[in-house]
């Protein structure tokens, strides 16, 4: 018999709503693969949210789906809402690369190395690391740029296929083969789709296999919040047709299997507080290049420039954002307990994280990202914080 399972509860401060989010005591969204694997028996993983043991794990991400949204529209979602769940933190930066490198090695950012949604790679330039392109708005690097060399840990997929087994990655058929998905979801046997009927048809199908691990993505719940901004009668709409795959998958489980509901990021509306870079020339005074998204920068100075710029950004935002050195960041744990020494350069020599509903916008340089009523990718607990809700069928 199918039922929901509680995974216990959140761990936070409800109050600290614009303090960074770094508690330890919250589990991370890179122990979810890590998890499920020790669940099926695979060896050198430990099981830290609670699969128990089990013969099949199906794990699906909802790209955009903060703790706080779920919670507010409890009322649109009421599958969702009746899964007894518990508060997860992304990590930084809270963005769609580095939350499925997440997934995909069971490693936080400062190890596999997706430190934004665009970084600068030493010999490179700046990527793009879901267009695979020189940012902004550049020539492809997939003919130059190897994805195994920018992300270097064995996938979880792949170490599930490994230990014997099927391991099925179900995500948009226009994702097949691209450089992100060989950098972080390969190893499996991949899966495109279309729409929600064939996601759900997918990942059903591939929880019928014995021992079997399947991951799945669905991304629209994404696009409606950064289009309209989370929360907006498009966005609800869209929440309310998660949550009947939520419901199908649930009603199609096998015995022996469970699946987790988690997300990537949260997300937040921007309001008229946000700074453009490109309309403030001293916050590109020996700057070099300048990386991230709009509510998680990445500044790269020119040589013996990093204290001048550092105390211009934190100067020019004031309140609206949190500005670090490269150093200081790495050591109050932003990009997690450990930075390989070849994902250090990939940090900003400067890191800022907005505040609020601030951002850093680049209306010149970055027009389309620029005009995104929703955004997320830093530090606060809409960004930070989202759900892992797990049912299982015993």
């Amino acid at each position: 018999m199918c039922r929901l399972s509680r995974a216990g509860g959140g761990s936070w401060d409800a109050d600290a709503v614009d303090k960074p989010v770094l508690d330890v005591e919250i589990p991370l969204l890179a122990e979810v693969t890590p998890s499920a694997l020790a669940a099926l028996g695979v060896a050198g993983f430990a099981d830290t949210l609670g699969f128990g043991p089990r013969s099949r794990v199906g794990v699906l991400l909802i790209d955009g789906l903060g703790w706080d949204l779920l919670a507010t529209h409890a009322d649109d979602a009421p599958v969702l809402s009746r899964l007894p769940r518990r508060a997860l933190r992304v990590g930084y930066p809270a963005t769609t690369a580095a939350g499925l490198a997440a997934i995909g090695t069971g490693s936080a950012s400062g190890e596999h190395g997706f430190v934004g949604y665009s970084f600068d790679l030493p010999g490179v330039g700046v990527l793009n690391a879901l267009s695979w392109h020189r940012h902004p708005g550049g020539e492809s690097l997939a003919d130059r740029v190897r994805p195994e060399d920018v992300q270097r840990l064995p996938t979880t997929f792949a170490v599930a296929a490994e230990a014997g087994l099927t391991s099925t990655v179900v995500s948009s058929a226009q994702f097949v083969d691209t450089s992100l998905t060989r950098a972080v979801l390969s190893g499996g046997d991949y899966v495109g789709t279309r729409a929600l009927g064939d996601l759900a048809a997918a990942m059903a199908a591939a929880l019928r296999s014995a021992r079997s691990f399947c991951y799945g993505y669905h991304g629209d719940l994404d696009l409606m919040g950064h289009v309209h901004g989370p929360g907006t009668t498009p966005w609800r709409m869209q929440l309310r047709q998660v949550d009947r795959l939520v419901e199908s998958l649930i009603d199609s489980l096998p015995p022996g299997s469970a699946l987790a509901v988690v997300a990537d990021h949260g997300m937040v509306t921007v309001d008229d507080s946000v700074v453009d870079v490109d309309a403030e020339p001293s916050l590109t005074d020996g700057v070099r290049e300048l990386a991230g998204e709009v509510r998680a920068r990445h500044v790269y100075v020119e040589d013996g420039a990093v204290d001048d710029v550092l105390a211009t950004w934190r100067e020019v935002l004031g309140e609206r954002a949190w500005v670090a050195s490269r150093e200081q960041a790495v050591e109050e744990g932003w990009f997690g307990p450990v930075v390989a020494d070849h994902v250090l350069p990939r940090i900003g020599d400067v890191v800022a994280a907005a505040r609020g509903r601030s951002g850093m916008v680049r209306t010149l340089r970055e027009p389309r990202e620029s005009a995104l009523v929703g955004q997320h990718g830093s530090l606060t607990s809409a960004e930070q914080l989202v759900p892992f809700a797990l049912a299982v069928c015993d």
